[in-house]
């Protein structure tokens, strides 16, 4: 098991020796991080898809990326358990130390494991419901469960995956997403803040840095909507949980150039103003992190994405998000050694600049 976690001054060596420009890392919560992040989602449960997808995160760090990005049930676990042995490998070659890279997994899905030869439902009896992890009506019709047991067990079969002592950021997956059609919105605050609870537990233990809500549609629908959340009423349940010094600091949500609602639709409240959610963001602290850049290589097509400053479509898909006030990084989902290479060209240009994207919008909304 790896011991320690992304720290400022390991973050801050991972950019002065990336040989990337400067401006493709951005501070916060005291840490450097690269603007373009890499993501494990999609891929067979196999060892090919294994070796690919380690060799892919290896090739991504020695690119200039030192956000990685996955989650318990990506690949029935063996996501996780592929990103664990690159960071194992770049540590035993002393290409990366620990502090230099920020690791970030999720849980709340009911999984299985791959490596395990048990049916979907087996597993589940055998491994949570026999073991008091789990009991009747804790798993949802979304296969989701955000019980203080299950997603301390899932903690730790991550961290063991990962093959780490602490974990930068996890986030509850899917939460309000996998929750709301079987409980109630005041039943799922409760539920909401006993997981923020442990979270904040799983901090004083050194098992956590940071927690955080990894979601889909939650922070992008109107306020009319059942799966509505505000992310200002989500904070001030943090700081009651945890204090000013809580540590409920990174969101999770889909953006580009179709899914365009994070940016553009005002469907957040914060002091009584209606704004984007990543605005919302920008004005209560909490970094964003985005998912699906390429809508899982629907926007690659010739002619689907408008064109702008003579860039491929992949290039142009991340620095239209990278680009983006109130963005941290996109999580790009890349395995070949060709994918990866096309993609972290975007490292080596820097991301333009607010008036510049400010006119672009402009541009492709008039």
């Amino acid at each position: 098991m790896i011991s320690g976690f992304a720290t400022s001054d390991g973050t801050k060596k991972f950019a002065q020796n990336s040989g990337v420009d400067r401006a493709n890392f951005r501070e916060f919560q005291n840490l450097l991080l690269s603007n373009v992040g890499v993501g494990t989602y999609l891929g067979d449960a196999d060892a090919r898809t294994d070796q690919m997808v380690t060799s892919a995160v290896k090739q991504s760090v020695m690119s200039g990326v030192n956000v990685i990005d996955t989650a318990i049930n990506y690949r029935s676990q063996k996501a996780e358990r592929s990103v664990g042995k690159a960071i194992s490998e770049l540590v035993e070659e002393k290409k990366i130390s620990r502090d230099e890279v920020f690791l970030s997994s999720k849980n709340g899905y009911v999984t299985n494991d791959a490596d395990i030869s048990l049916g979907f439902w087996e597993y589940v009896k055998e491994e949570y419901s026999q073991k008091g992890v789990i009991k009747e009506g804790d798993v949802t019709s979304g296969y989701h469960c955000m019980t203080r047991s299950y997603l301390s067990d899932q903690l730790e079969r991550s961290l063991k995956n990962l093959g780490i002592e602490c974990l930068d950021l996890m986030y509850l997956h899917n939460a309000v997403e996998g929750q709301i059609k079987d409980v109630s919105k005041d039943q799922f605050m409760e539920n909401l803040q006993s997981a923020f609870e442990l979270y904040e537990q799983k901090r004083d233990e050194g098992k956590i840095r940071f927690y955080g809500m990894a979601t889909w549609e939650c922070f992008r629908v109107p306020k009319d909507s059942p799966q509505y959340l505000s992310l200002e009423d989500t904070v001030s349940m943090a700081r009651k949980v945890g204090g000013e010094h809580h540590g409920f600091r990174f969101i999770q949500l889909p953006y580009n150039m179709h899914y365009d609602q994070a940016l553009l639709a005002k469907h957040q409240y914060v002091e009584g103003s209606n704004v984007s959610i990543l605005e919302s963001a920008a004005r209560l602290g909490i970094g964003v992190f985005t998912s699906v850049p390429f809508m899982q290589g629907r926007l690659l097509s010739s002619g689907v994405m408008p064109d702008f400053n003579n860039m491929k479509p992949p290039m142009r898909a991340l620095q239209f998000i990278r680009s983006s006030p109130g963005v941290l990084a996109p999580l790009v989902g890349q395995k070949s050694p060709e994918h990866v290479s096309e993609n972290m060209g975007i490292m080596k240009i820097p991301p333009m600049s607010e008036d510049e994207f400010l006119a672009l919008v402009k541009r492709l909304t008039s």
